[in-house]
């Protein structure tokens, strides 16, 4: 059989498996509908929980590095709540590897764990911005102090998660896009996630 009638044998069956997999879906998974869709509005969001995760202070300072100056954040644990999940934040089971970049700004790169308050495992990860002008960058970085939500407009804290479970009860989440928005305090930082509807 010539090579590119395998390629097209095999491309095909993946399509065909994966349109299988979607029209399976999932009790829990949002339905698709054509009712009110409009190209030109911004999509909805749901909002999920609310994560407030406890970090081991201070930091793991790398220092400089090519590519900017490296900083980990080590997560100690926390809780986590919403209307469709809660539970809380698994103990030593990520980490935030933040590269903080010549104009100051952090690029984020998180990845925990999450134990729901019926036994399921969540992972979580994502890439993010933080960043605020230089006179607020002190308040900004002070996870000690208590939470402010008011206070949150002086810095940009923005992420974009995504979740890996082998729960059938939570598959839902794999199929996702989600948002955070996101402040510092009380220990570390809280998020509050937001499915992208």
């Amino acid at each position: 059989m010539p090579d590119a009638v395998r390629r097209s044998i095999l491309i095909g069956a993946g399509l065909a498996g994966a349109a299988a997999v979607v029209g399976r879906g999932n009790a829990q998974t949002p339905k698709l509908s054509s009712h009110g869709w409009d190209a030109d509005a911004p999509p909805d969001l749901e909002f999920l929980f609310e994560a407030r995760v406890k970090l081991h202070l201070p930091p793991l300072d790398v220092g400089p590095t090519p590519d900017g100056r490296r900083v980990i954040y080590l997560v100690k644990g926390g809780t986590f709540e919403g209307p469709r999940l809660r539970g809380r934040v698994v103990p030593d089971a990520g980490a935030d590897w933040v590269r903080i970049r010549p104009d100051g700004s952090g690029v984020l790169d998180v990845r925990f764990c999450l134990k729901t308050h019926d036994d399921a495992l969540l992972y979580v990860y994502w890439q993010g911005r933080f960043w605020s002008a230089p006179e607020n960058a002190e308040y900004a970085l002070n996870l000690e102090k208590p939470d402010d939500p008011e206070g949150a407009w002086r810095y940009y804290f923005r992420a974009a998660p995504q979740f890996e479970t082998g729960d059938p009860r939570y598959a839902w989440l794999n199929n996702i896009i989600a948002v955070t928005k996101s402040r510092t305090g009380d220990g570390g930082p809280i998020h509050r996630f937001f499915a992208v509807k």
